[in-house]
């Protein structure tokens, strides 16, 4: 039986037809749509493990596609986007995407995201017991940060940022190591990734996303976790 299910969203049938295939090769259970409302229809009745999803679609786009699946759901998502659509990329990412693809793209990177995209969603850390850093609880077993016992929805991958700067307070982490520990591997435009999973998390875990406490920016550098999380 086929290990992961996978619902590609292009309009283009081609390129649908071709990442198919190559996607086949690896196990996967494969679902296309080439429209927006079909690929929404299709994620509510079949329930893939993950999205690779073109934002320039038909009728319902690929950002609506993506901000409704958000509403209620952490499934994750890869984008596919042309060289020079960075603002739907980076509006894509603010809603909820993992991660993205820019076009043309070879069918074995995405291949390869996916696979890692799927590795940091079920994956565990050694930690085998929740650890706390003031009023957050990182559950990392279950892959879930609550805050004065109130779960976070978060992303896998917002999950994972978290995760690496709470488990250190106080230092800092370039943009290049959180990419090669979120992402597994740093690529053109990781910085901008970063820093829209980082505005992500803010939203939901500081009172002020504008001035932030918790997820401190260091200029020049990166992130860390501050000290005043734990008042």
């Amino acid at each position: 039986m086929p290990q992961h299910s996978v619902l590609l969203v292009d309009d283009d049938p081609k390129i649908a037809k071709l990442l198919r295939s190559y996607f086949e090769k690896e196990d996967f259970s494969v679902l296309t749509a080439h429209d927006g409302a079909t690929a929404l229809q299709l994620y509510r009745d079949k329930k893939p493990d993950i999205l690779v999803l073109d934002l320039m679609l038909p009728g319902v786009s690929g950002l609506d596609v993506c901000r409704q699946i958000r509403k209620d759901s952490d499934t994750p998502i890869l984008m596919l986007t042309a060289r020079d659509e960075e603002t739907d990329r980076l509006i894509g990412l603010e809603l909820g995407a993992d991660d993205y693809v820019s076009k043309p793209f070879s069918p074995r990177e995405v291949v390869a995201r996916v696979k890692a995209i799927l590795r940091r969603a079920r994956k565990t850390t050694e930690k085998t017991e929740p650890f706390r850093v003031g009023k957050f609880t990182v559950d990392t077993a279950g892959y879930s940060v609550s805050a004065d016992g109130i779960a976070l929805d978060l992303t896998p991958t917002e999950y994972k940022i978290f995760e690496l700067l709470a488990s250190r307070p106080g230092q800092v982490f370039t943009r290049f190591q959180m990419v090669e520990q979120v992402q597994g591997v740093a690529f053109e435009g990781y910085e901008r990734t970063i820093d829209a999973h980082v505005k992500n998390l803010r939203r939901k875990i500081d009172d002020n996303p504008k001035d932030p406490r918790i997820i401190q920016t260091v200029y020049g550098v990166g992130y860390k976790f501050s000290g005043d999380a734990h008042a």
